[in-house]
């Protein structure tokens, strides 16, 4: 029985899916002005997890991520560089591919633009207006009744009253109530805008969603996640409109993934310990993409998660054991599932708790080094069952040797002393050489030598030597 905890209700959940065997699946994406940060990686690795899990499960799965591009930040970033916004949004949008397919995130069934869904927006915005859920405010701008929608809290917990108390002092003269909201704002001059009744304009940031999913998913579908910092207002004024519009329960199933901290703090712009992806990736701490997915995965994704580079290096020795105990190990072709896969998928459908899963995909390793030089069939099995559970949370599914030989700084090029991987090979030939002529302190020193560049040498009974960088 699979559970999901529903930020909507307040618990866990099965998973009872509107059409039998079919998962359809809303997350939200990103708005494409800038690089992509590491808190968007956790979001997006979070879901695309329980896309791969679902699958697993033996779902079909429409997974939709939206982008949004057009909105306030990208019209002033594309002013301050001169450039058109579609250019702005073109180059942002591939970069954000560009991080995300290093990070093994599966691109998504759909993946919308909010700007081609103008027609849906205007209409479902009419359709506000006329079921008196909507108004046309004295600036021109279209504004949503948050009054008018009883059940509006619902999704955060929060009260109308208890809102408008917090409201800022300075309140847009043009709003009926300083929590109504927009839905189609005036074009300012030089603008990109779109016609509609209420005059060339472009759509709010809620609404874009609403009629997005309406369009590929319909009036209601099952799960529709983000970040933490979407629940309130943006996934409660999705889930008013949507709701006020077509008069149907819009999503199920609500998901929110924690708050990345850096160094126990949260993270933000505003501090000064905000990091991109690339920025991580290049930094030199990084010896391979997964190795940041895997930390990520480390901790359940409702909570917070802390950024440090002392995690960072936890993550990196566990699935460098991880990939040690497959090296050397060819992966059976047939295999019977061992304790290890139960244990998996009782984690995995206790909310997609990822740290229970690795726990399962270590005890596989413990399992495939103790029958390493005992028992060939015994670990080809376990290896082959290792690959397939680490390929469910889309991790261990490259070559082991090219990983563990890969170094953080050039990812695969050269380690921090300077030493690249001919090099390596050269100073192993060479301490085969010298141990051959029995130069025993020769060899003694390359290894030694070897060991200062953080190079960890296993000598096999047959006479090679494996390694790979510490």
């Amino acid at each position: 029985m699979l559970q999901i905890f529903n930020t909507l209700s307040g618990r866990k959940e099965e998973l009872r899916t509107l059409e039998p065997g079919v998962v359809r699946m809303y997350v939200c994406g990103d708005t494409v002005y800038d690089y992509c940060h590491i808190g968007h990686a956790r979001s997006k690795i979070a879901f695309d997890v329980v896309r791969r899990y679902l699958a697993y499960r033996g779902y079909k799965v429409t997974f939709v991520r939206n982008i949004t591009d057009i909105d306030d930040k990208i019209i002033k970033r594309a002013a301050e560089n001169g450039e058109p916004v579609q250019a702005l949004t073109a180059r942002f949008t591939a970069a954000m591919h560009e991080d995300y397919d290093r990070l093994g995130i599966l691109r998504p069934d759909f993946e919308p633009k909010a700007t081609e869904h103008i027609p849906t927006i205007v209409s479902m915005t009419q359709s506000l207006i006329d079921k008196n859920y909507a108004y046309v405010a004295s600036d021109g701008d279209v504004m949503y009744s948050v009054s008018a929608f009883k059940p509006y809290g619902q999704l955060s917990g929060r009260q109308l009253s208890d809102l408008r108390a917090g409201a800022r002092v300075a309140v847009d003269e043009a709003k009926r109530d300083p929590l109504d909201f927009v839905l189609w704002k005036q074009a300012k001059p030089g603008e990109p805008s779109w016609p509609s009744p209420w005059g060339a304009g472009r759509p709010g940031w809620h609404i874009e969603c609403s009629a997005m999913t309406l369009d590929l998913l319909g009036t209601r579908f099952d799960i529709h996640g983000g970040g933490l910092d979407l629940k309130f207002p943006h996934h409660e004024n999705e889930i008013a409109q949507s709701c006020a519009a077509t008069g149907e329960q819009f999503a199920t199933y609500w998901m929110h993934n924690g708050f990345v901290n850096v160094d126990n703090e949260k993270m933000a712009k505003s501090v000064g310990n905000f990091f991109l992806i690339r920025d991580v990736l290049g930094s030199g701490h990084v010896r391979d993409p997964e190795v940041l997915r895997f930390f990520l995965l480390s901790s359940h994704y409702r909570g917070p998660i802390n950024y440090s580079l002392t995690q960072i290096e936890q993550a990196d020795t566990t699935l460098a054991r991880l990939y040690s105990a497959l090296r050397d190990v060819v992966p059976a072709q047939r295999w019977e599932a061992s304790e290890a896969t139960g244990k998996f998928v009782a984690a995995m459908d206790d909310d997609f708790n990822t740290p229970d899963a690795l726990a399962a995909l270590q005890w596989l390793a413990g399992e495939i080094n103790k029958a390493k030089g005992v028992d060939a069939a015994r670990a080809a099995a376990f290896a082959a069952e290792l690959k397939h559970l680490g390929s469910v949370l889309g991790v261990l599914q490259a070559s082991p040797a090219a990983f563990l030989q890969k170094s953080a700084k050039g990812q695969g090029t050269e380690s921090a002393s300077g030493l690249s991987e001919s090099a390596v090979e050269e100073l192993i030939a060479a301490r085969a050489a010298a141990r051959k002529s029995r130069n025993f302190k020769e060899s003694d020193r390359i290894r030694d030598q070897l060991a200062q560049a953080g190079i960890v040498l296993e000598d096999k009974p047959d006479g090679a030597t494996l390694w790979r960088r510490g």
